[in-house]
This record gives C-alpha cells, structure tokens and sequence, in this order.
C-alpha cells in the first residue's frame, strides 16, 4: 500500500510517518480551503489571511488525523495487538498493525476508539470556538476553528459507515463474528458491503464530474476505487490467515533442499547452481551440517577476478534468524517474517541441521490446493443438502 515513509516523531510510544502520497493531499486541502472554502464562507479577508488560515486548518486536520489513529493504537495495545507505527497517506491514515484482534470484542473496541476520538476532537474544537467568540477573536480565528470542529464530526460520521475497511465495517464485522462465531464469514459480508459502499463513491464521483465539478468528482472516484480494493484485499488476507493459522512449515517445506559445499568456489556456484536454479541465496552443508548462507549479494560484493580463486567459505554469512526457521513454526508466522523482511526463501532447521527450505511460492501453492479442496467440499455439502431437501419435499 505504501511508498517510501518519512519518519516524523514518536507519539505515546508510537512511530509516527508520513507516507510521500500524503503530500499531494496536504496540497489539495490547503488549496481547496485558501481559494474555495473560507473565502466563500469568510468574505472580505486578504489572499494573505486565507493561505494562512488553510495552512493552519490543514495542520490542524493533519493533527486530528493522528488523534484518531492514536485512538485505534492505544486501545489495540490494550488488548497485545503490536503496533508497528501510524503512517499518514493520501486517503487518511493508517495505524500498522501486525496482528489482527482475536476475539470479537477487541476488533469492536479497536475500531469505535478512532470515531471516538474524533467526535471528542470536534467537541474540543466547537469549545474553543465558543470561547474564542466570547473573547471577540478574529474571523481567522473563528474560520479555522469552526473549519476543525466540523470536519472531525465528518470524519468520525463517515468513518461510521458499516462498509469494510472502515471503522463502521470493523464494528459490522465484530457484531456478525460474535453473532455467527466465524470471521472468515463476517469479513466476507462486511466486505462485501464495502465494494458495494465503494461502487457507489464511484457512481457520485462520475456524476460530479458530469455536473462540472472535476476535482471533488475524481477525488470522490479514487476514495471509491480505494475503499473497494481494501475491501477485496482485506476478505483475501483474513482467506490466507484463517488457511494458513496453524500449519506447521514441516508440511509445507521442501525437505530435499539444493545445498552447495563451503570448499567449492564462486565460479563453480555461479556455473552449478545460480544459473541452474535461480536461487538468491542457498545454504552451505558440510557433512550433513549447516555452517552457512551464501547469497546473491555476497557474490556481488566479490569483484569478478576472483570468482576462479574464491571459495564459498570466505564469503557466506551465518545463517540468521530471518532466513533460518523452526519446522513447527506456524506458516502464517513464516508469511509475516516474510513479508517483513522481503526474504521469499527461509531454512528450516533443527540445531545446526537443515531439514528443508520453505519459499513465497511453496506457501501460495498450498493456500491454493487447501482454499480449491475447501471450495469443493463446501459445494458438495451444499449439493447433499439440496438433495436432501428435495427428498423431503417428495415425501
């Protein structure tokens, strides 16, 4: 989902960044308010008065913002869920975590925490307002002011919308899980009612394009294309959780791994086995033990004329905790590891032992086969019960 991310600061224990996307809409909201927005609603003020006021209302929303995923991550560290940082991006914010909640009540708690937040915000900002009032504060002041206290009560109202992945779809989802006891269930439902929330930003966004008003009409098309697609992705991810969840990589690994020796050299390795199995990285056994890891970029580091009087031992690593695994390490775990360290190519070892390697590929390759077997029995209980309908009906 992300670029590249600018660290800002730590807030209440949390990593605070700024995804480059986040710019353009810093950008547009500052502009959209300085030219359209308060001088329509605050006539007579000089074009000095107006950017100033949408530079502050911007900064302004850009705090509120992290107030309302600050509400989500407090609450999620609450309930043991890690939170890897909040990160600020063109359609909102996101709070990263690398956990889901398990239950029911803690998805529900996690999600109505930012809404929350937001309408205590906009509370906040309405008083300020009320006081400013009464101590005869500038139209600035006042413009800015009421500018915030409304446009958090939007973004908490809109963050209620029952459709996945927003925060209203989150709720929707915990209810319909603590009702039918099945996640995979209330997320597909939940999703489901996301696209379909997604398709109609869509629809509104054409139609304001059509009336003339391009800017807010595209705007609303890509929050429609954006809340539709995490919609899809947040169903396909719960898929590869729930599948994953509690298979050893014993039962998905390679157990008769390509291994090279510590005593060949760099040429033979590039000859024999780069350019025969086009791997990144291979595992160095002597005498049935694992002693190292030899990569792509240890090779690169090697200038070329000593490729012939180089041998593996001089240039492989010790295999380190992300490329060397348990066998009864959950796959869904082995997934994570993976995605966070971007290595698609892990060993499975006991003590200095290799027993297989387990790739990117290997475990797609078995959500596939156990997501179509799950499909078929599902279609063929569904046939039996139709069946047996039907004969109960000729009785």
């Amino acid at each position: 989902m992300f670029g590249k991310r600018i660290p800002l600061f730590k807030l209440a224990g949390f990593q605070i960044a700024l995804d480059w996307s986040w710019l353009i809409l810093a950008v547009l909201i500052t502009w959209t308010l300085a030219s359209g927005v308060f001088p329509f609603y605050y006539p007579g003020l000089t074009p000095a008065a107006y950017w100033s006021m949408g530079v502050i209302a911007a900064l302004g929303l850009f705090g509120s913002i992290i107030l309302h995923e600050l509400g989500h991550a407090t609450v999620a560290r609450r309930y043991g869920l890690p939170i890897r940082r909040i990160t600020l991006f063109i359609f909102g914010s996101v709070a990263e975590m690398d956990a889901e909640p398990e239950r029911p009540a803690a998805e529900f708690w996690v999600a109505i925490a930012g809404p929350i937040v937001s309408f205590l915000v906009g509370l906040v900002f309405w008083l300020l307002l009320q006081g400013a009032a009464g101590a005869g504060a500038g139209v600035s002041v006042a413009g800015v002011l009421g500018y915030l206290a409304t446009i958090n009560i939007i973004l908490a109202v809109f963050n209620l919308v029952p459709a996945f992945p927003l925060d209203g779809g989150r709720i929707l989802r915990a209810a319909l899980w603590y009702w039918k006891g099945s996640l995979r269930w209330a997320t597909r439902v939940s999703s489901t009612i996301g696209g379909a929330f997604g398709i109609l930003l869509i629809v509104l966004g054409v139609y304001r394009v059509l009336i003339g008003d391009f800017v807010g009409g595209m705007w609303w098309f890509l929050i429609g294309l954006f809340v539709r697609f995490a919609a899809q992705m947040s169903y396909q991810q719960v898929l590869v959780r729930e599948t994953l969840r509690g298979i050893p990589v014993r039962r998905i690994m390679t157990a008769t791994p390509v291994t090279v020796s510590s005593g060949i050299t760099i040429a033979q390795l590039i000859d024999d086995y780069v350019y025969r199995h086009h791997h990144n990285m291979f595992p160095v056994v002597d005498n049935g033990r694992l002693v190292g890891c030899v990569s792509m970029n240890d090779i690169k580091r090697l200038p070329r004329d000593r490729w012939s009087s180089t041998t593996v031992a001089e240039i492989m690593q010790s295999c380190s905790e992300a490329t060397a695994i348990s066998p009864d390490m959950d796959a869904m775990e082995v997934l994570s590891l993976m995605t966070r360290t971007r290595n698609s190519r892990l060993l499975v070892t006991e003590g200095d032992r290799l027993v297989g390697v387990v790739t990117l590929t290997d475990l797609m390759n078995f959500l596939n086969v156990k997501l179509n077997l799950e499909e078929a029995d599902q279609l063929r209980y569904a046939g039996v019960a139709s069946r047996q309908t039907g004969a109960s009906q000729r009785v």
